[in-house]
């Protein structure tokens, strides 16, 4: 029982890494697209009128919420994994 335990840990740890790394090309994008917000004149911006303005500030949007929502999935994915793999652990020391 503790192979199949440790075969899932690693598993896990596997699937954490590349989950961070997706999440880590979304933060690089979210600053980016920060940087370029920032960079923005206050005075007179030309952003193609207002549609244009709505549009791009959508966008913007659109990738945080994203971000957000990517790490909040990845919290309650490692809580589901952790909690399973406790339980595994005191399953097996009960025994």
């Amino acid at each position: 029982m503790q192979q199949i335990v440790n075969e899932i840990i690693e598993h896990l740890s596997h699937s954490h890494h590349q989950m961070a790394r997706m999440i880590d090309s979304k933060r690089h994008v979210v600053v980016r697209m920060a940087e370029v917000v920032k960079a923005i004149p206050d005075k007179d911006p030309n952003f193609g009128g207002t549609d244009g303005l709505l549009s791009n500030t959508q966008s913007l949007l659109g990738g945080i919420v994203s971000y957000l929502t990517t790490i909040a999935e990845l919290q309650e994915t490692l809580a589901a994994q952790l909690t399973f793999t406790v339980r595994e652990l005191r399953l097996e020391d009960e025994e």
